[in-house]
């Protein structure tokens, strides 16, 4: 199942901007994943989806819509970047949230 650290980049980041940070949390590095890129969805791949819509309510999470949509709650962001929005802090109550399926044609469009 593909996660969204799957064939990313880790990097060390020693930057003497971390230095107190570092210093403070008894570290000497961070371990990072490079910012991923995603391509745009054309047309034709967004009307190859099928997308159900819910309306964002109080309790409402994006990991829990995941689990319930995906059977993982892990593919959460999946959700929130087909949405342009990369946290529950993003949506409010009354959003509609688009959450695209199948899921390995939506991960494949991502992995491109």
């Amino acid at each position: 199942m593909s996660l969204r650290y799957d064939n990313r980049i880790v990097f060390t980041n020693r930057n003497d901007l971390y230095f107190h940070l570092l210093e403070e949390r008894g570290l000497k590095r961070i371990v990072q994943y490079n910012t991923p890129f995603f391509n745009k969805i054309s047309d034709e791949e967004y009307n190859a989806l099928s997308i159900s819509t819910i309306t964002w309510t109080l309790g409402t999470r994006l990991y829990k819509l995941a689990g319930e949509s995906y059977g993982n709650p892990r593919l959460w962001w999946i959700i929130a970047r087909f949405n342009h929005k990369p946290t529950d802090a993003h949506f409010k109550v009354g959003d509609t949230v688009y959450i695209p399926n199948p899921l390995e044609t939506i991960l494949s469009y991502y992995r491109s």
